[in-house]
């Protein structure tokens, strides 16, 4: 069966190819999706990135058994920017035994807070749970 070949079938001929206007069509969606995703991340980075406020615990002390002072710094984007920071005071069981909301109002863009908290029995820690701001609330 050597001198008997198969027929050969041309499936471009049958099918037919790809359109030419197809290639150009692809590389620009494909360009198109991209730039909209470096877009997107750069907005993400830049605008949503950097907080309108930042905090950070300086120290605290334990001032007997139903109180305890906490100082911390507060940073703000916009120095006219209200912040809103909550503290928590821990006892050796790691129960929460005082808790304090703090308003720190528009003023300087850095702030340093010192505030007593209130407990209900001997704290032995401490923390600053963090702070916000309703610059960039949802419901605005």
């Amino acid at each position: 069966m050597r001198g008997m070949s198969a027929p050969v079938t041309d499936l471009t001929a049958r099918y037919g190819g790809p359109s030419r206007a197809r290639r150009p069509l692809v590389v620009a969606v494909a360009v198109l999706l991209a730039l909209a995703g470096l877009a997107w991340l750069a907005w993400a980075m830049l605008g949503q990135g950097r907080p309108e406020v930042s905090s950070q615990l300086v120290g605290y002390h334990v001032r007997g058994e139903h109180a305890a002072t906490a100082t911390f710094t507060v940073v703000r984007r916009r120095a006219d920017v209200p912040a809103t920071c909550r503290l928590q005071a821990t006892a050796a069981d790691h129960a929460v035994v005082g808790q304090r909301t703090v308003t720190v109002r528009p003023g300087a863009r850095t702030s340093r807070v010192r505030t007593t908290l209130r407990t209900e029995r001997r704290a032995t820690t401490v923390g600053l749970v963090g702070c916000t701001s309703q610059a960039r609330s949802p419901n605005r």
